[in-house]
């Protein structure tokens, strides 16, 4: 079902990386979300008062939120397609996210107000009736959470939607909730044992747990989380196409939203290349990366020497010595000058983020092994982090 519809309304649908194909895609999951939750909504709603069931009835509210998050995503799936201008020329794309966490805060606010409505029908029991609509009407409204939330879940990963994954939570964790509303309605009508307000404690939890989730991960977007390990492993493979460059380092990539990704990195060629030939190898690699990955690339050259016996064996050294100190540092951008009674060492130390070394303590304990090493050589060191 999904791929069809898919078919019908998305026009170039295999283009998702044009920002209209993705507004299409959006759209269509919009739409279908606002229609099957209204229903949903409005016949829990109607059985829910007539039964006198308080999980029914906040399972009820819990669809119409579902479609307000829906109206949610598709304004902000609009706003975040607008083009670059002057303010903003990384263009809009951290919108979409701003509407996946507004979702994410429906959903949490959902959880509370069914939270307190299940508490006061602990406190004051009482027995709802379960007729065989609302046991059908509830099967059905499984049935059709649990299709919304493989569909969403395709769309989201089709585009890389944060937004429609976040709809997509929200459903797995409606088909839960309705679940449990059968389940209570079930043990009322056939035991007489009023458990409404326990399975509405139950659904909120979920419901409340399900929310928190997806806006920790919504909220490590706006901020600023780490990259998706397999986009650094695409990258790394990709310039290893091109075997005029030995190496990669101080890699960075920054979200601006799905369809701007920035990437950086400086790249080591052999210093004694042919400076015009190596600017055109980093040229084709920034704009065959483009065309690719789908991301805005700045390459940085940096020049390394392979021919000098002695350079060589130092950086070797200092590799070796870094090592020797925590082995999760790394060298780069190796460099010797002469300073006329001893050679600088000069290179850049790469600590992780997690290391129990500040940058200061690495750098000189690094800097005072080389010198009982030899003491001919003076270790100049900057320290820094990896942003990947």
């Amino acid at each position: 079902m999904t791929s069809l519809l898919i078919r019908l309304f998305v026009k170039d649908r295999n283009n998702v990386a044009d920002p209209a194909v993705r507004g299409r895609y959006a759209l269509l999951a919009s739409v279908t979300g606002i229609i099957l939750n209204i229903l949903l909504s409005v016949s829990k709603l109607a059985l829910g008062l007539i039964t006198a069931s308080v999980a029914v009835v906040a399972d009820a509210f819990n669809n119409l939120s579902d479609a307000s998050s829906s109206v949610v995503t598709l304004v902000g799936f609009k706003m975040s397609s607008k083009h670059a201008d002057k303010k903003h020329p990384m263009g809009h794309g951290r919108i979409e996210y701003i509407s996946a966490f507004i979702v994410d805060a429906l959903i949490i606010a959902v959880g509370f107000e069914l939270l307190t409505s299940s508490v006061g029908k602990i406190i004051t029991p009482e027995l709802p009736d379960v007729s065989d609509a609302l046991l059908i009407m509830l099967g059905a409204a499984i049935l059709v959470k649990l299709w919304l939330f493989f569909y969403y879940g395709k769309i989201a990963k089709k585009i890389k939607s944060a937004a429609i994954r976040a709809s997509s939570f929200d459903s797995i964790s409606d088909t839960v909730a309705t679940s449990l509303v059968l389940a209570s309605a079930l043990i009322s009508r056939y035991t007489s044992v009023a458990i409404d307000g326990w399975a509405g404690l139950a659904v909120a939890a979920f419901i409340l747990f399900t929310g928190f989730k997806a806006a920790a991960e919504t909220i490590g977007l706006l901020v600023g989380s780490s990259p998706d390990p397999d986009f650094i492993k695409k990258i790394y493979e990709f310039v290893k196409r091109y075997p005029q460059v030995i190496g990669i380092h101080d890699l960075m990539v920054h979200d601006y939203g799905p369809g701007r990704v920035i990437v950086s990195f400086h790249a080591e060629v052999p210093s004694d290349s042919n400076f015009s030939y190596a600017h055109d190898i980093i040229d084709c690699i920034e704009r065959d990366m483009h065309e690719e990955l789908g991301c805005i690339v700045t390459i940085h050259i940096d020049p390394i020497e392979l021919n000098d016996e002695k350079v060589n064996e130092m950086r070797k050294l200092a590799e070796e010595t870094a090592k020797e100190v925590d082995p999760s540092f790394t060298i780069h951008d190796f460099r010797m000058t002469y300073g006329g009674k001893h050679y600088n060492m000069i290179f850049d130390l790469s600590i992780p983020t997690d290391s129990k070394f500040d940058d200061e303590d690495a750098a000189k304990l690094v800097a005072d092994k080389l010198k009982e090493k030899n003491p001919d050589y003076y270790a100049v060191i900057k320290a820094e982090h990896p942003f990947v």
